[in-house]
């Protein structure tokens, strides 16, 4: 397989085929992420594309999924992103979903009959980082849309039948506007109502503008007893019909997996119980993106 950058993918992908169809990221201005700076977006040539797919015809026929690396899969044209998933289904009749990221911008670029085009030629799953939906910090952290744009996107996404992946990030409105940002993210999962909503808690990474405001004292990074105050905020102002809200990431300090609405109580006192110091928290040393 050919490979450039770095590869990121979902921890839920991580016994998939990763091809990679584009290198970076579209959007790569968010002040929190350093995972494709410095690297110029592109999609990859098609003919090297159309190998890795018939590399994976030969050499990886245990694996039932794909992920179409790298940061915005979605923002492929259309016709192009089509051919990749029908040569797909030729060569790997065996699989049964594909997956990749996306963001606001591309789900605005694909029409609702486009996108159940790619759903009915194994496209499964999307991966949307909202991070939250307050918009006073979705405009601080530069992500480039509003909640109510959030919404309509994710909507659109559910309305073609394709699964939604919401990531969220604790913490990222630091003190200031912490509960609003719990509040309000919870607001939006509620409007969208994906299937999976999982919860990261905000690490620092050197190099980004958020990381530069945290040294020169415009940002504060919450303390881990805030960072659950938070995601109780946050779960308690979530309403999914069937979803599973999760918060079990490398860089949790509580390892949480709750099917909403069934298991809200029952989440909330485990995290009563933490804040009481009746559970441990993961320490320092073991948190990682």
């Amino acid at each position: 397989m050919h490979y450039e950058g770095n590869i990121i993918r979902p921890p839920s992908e991580a016994n998939s085929i990763l091809l990679q169809i584009t290198v970076g990221c579209s959007r790569n201005k968010c002040t929190f992420c350093g995972a494709y700076k410095g690297e110029r977006f592109r999609i990859k040539p098609d003919s090297i594309i159309m190998s890795d797919i018939a590399f994976a015809a030969t050499h990886c026929r245990r694996q039932r999924r794909i992920f179409l690396c790298d940061g915005d899969g979605l923002i492929v044209p259309q016709k192009r992103l089509l051919t990749i998933l029908k040569e797909i289904e030729r060569q790997l009749p065996w699989v049964t979903r594909v997956g990749a990221y996306a963001n606001s911008k591309s789900l605005k670029m694909k029409t609702l009959d486009e996108l159940k085009a790619l759903k009915a030629h194994g496209l499964g799953i999307l991966y949307m980082g909202l991070e939250t939906g307050d918009d006073v910090t979705l405009k601080k952290i530069n992500k480039g849309a509003g909640s109510e744009e959030m919404i309509q996107m994710g909507k659109k996404a559910r309305a073609a039948e394709i699964k939604l992946s919401i990531t969220v990030l604790l913490g990222i409105a630091g003190k200031s506007r912490s509960n609003i940002h719990a509040r309000e993210t919870g607001r939006v999962l509620t409007a969208i109502d994906p299937e999976y909503v999982g919860a990261l808690t905000l690490m620092l990474i050197p190099g980004t503008p958020l990381y530069q405001d945290y040294r020169d004292g415009k940002f504060f990074l919450l303390e881990p007893d805030d960072m659950l105050n938070e995601l109780k905020t946050m779960i308690e102002a979530t309403e999914l019909s069937k979803g599973l809200f999760h918060a079990n990431h490398a860089s949790n300090y509580l390892p949480i997996k709750a099917r909403l609405p069934k298991d809200k109580k029952k989440t909330l006192n485990l995290i009563d119980k933490a804040l009481a110091g009746k559970i441990d928290l993961k320490p320092e040393f073991l948190r990682a993106l």
